[in-house]
């Protein structure tokens, strides 16, 4: 057969193949739109809400004390738009904070609960809940329609923000991947989950406050810290200890570049 006769059915047959990738995964974007839209009327992290509103109340821990007296950054007991404020320094740890590891810190000097007890299995799982999830839950939810305000007015503030961003930009690991490898390009997916391009205010803002969440697919509410370990597994990298520092820089990172967003969690995920 005449040469350029194969070559131009050798292009025919990419071309239809590139077409039918292309259809199928429009096809599947709007199945998802319509998969969320279905799902949207009510969101089960409503029932986490609760409990946590519930356990903030109880006295609890060897002290028998509540979580009512936590300072989450706004004062004693003050969980109304505390969450989008956060991550924030803190004077009474020298340190920058985020949600969870702050609640780790009234449940320690409040409740006397020992930090290893707290942070040893902070992620629930099909029959185990753990309290922190819960006051995640409570407290973000007492955030929404809030507009996002991350400070960088502390030097250790500004301090946590840059550190954030070179990790975010850091490749390493197996795969020589970093955060940025997925989240700086348009049209990027895994699987079927369309991936925001932080380099764009808008979906570094909706990524942002969309969470913590609810995933459907594995029926639990989960917490920002969760999706961060979550994305260092994707991205083989060894699971980071909960709370560190590496994951309030990251968030602070994040949480910064989400500010003027209203925020909108606890979210729903496919």
């Amino acid at each position: 057969m005449n040469t350029h006769i194969i070559k131009s059915l050798f292009f025919v047959l990419l071309f239809s193949i590139y077409g039918s990738v292309v259809q199928a995964a429009s096809d599947a974007t709007d199945e998802i739109a319509k998969y969320r839209e279905m799902i949207s009327d009510g969101n089960p992290a409503d029932f986490d809400e609760m409990r946590g509103e519930n356990l903030w109340k109880k006295p609890s821990g060897p002290k028998k004390v509540s979580m009512q007296k936590c300072d989450l950054g706004k004062g004693s007991g003050i969980v109304k738009g505390a969450y989008a404020e956060l991550p924030k320094f803190f004077p009474d740890t020298d340190r920058v904070q985020d949600l969870e590891s702050r609640l780790v810190s009234c449940m320690t000097t409040l409740q006397g609960i020992p930090e290893k007890e707290i942070t040893t299995k902070p992620f629930g799982g099909d029959n185990y809940k753990p309290d922190i999830e819960s006051y995640v839950a409570y407290v973000v939810g007492q955030s929404k329609g809030v507009k996002m305000n991350v400070s960088l007015n502390h030097p250790k503030e500004k301090e946590a923000y840059e550190i954030g961003k070179r990790i975010f930009f850091y490749r390493a690991g197996p795969y020589d991947f970093a955060c940025a490898t997925c989240h700086t390009q348009d049209k990027i997916r895994i699987r079927m989950q369309d991936l925001p391009n932080f380099n764009k205010a808008k979906d570094s803002q909706a990524a942002y406050v969309s969470w913590p969440a609810y995933r459907v697919s594995q029926g639990l509410f989960r917490s920002f810290q969760w999706r961060l370990n979550d994305c260092f597994r994707q991205q083989r990298f060894p699971e980071p200890q909960y709370v560190s520092e590496l994951t309030i820089d990251l968030a602070m990172f994040m949480a910064r570049n989400a500010n003027d967003a209203i925020y909108a969690g606890p979210g729903l995920k496919r």
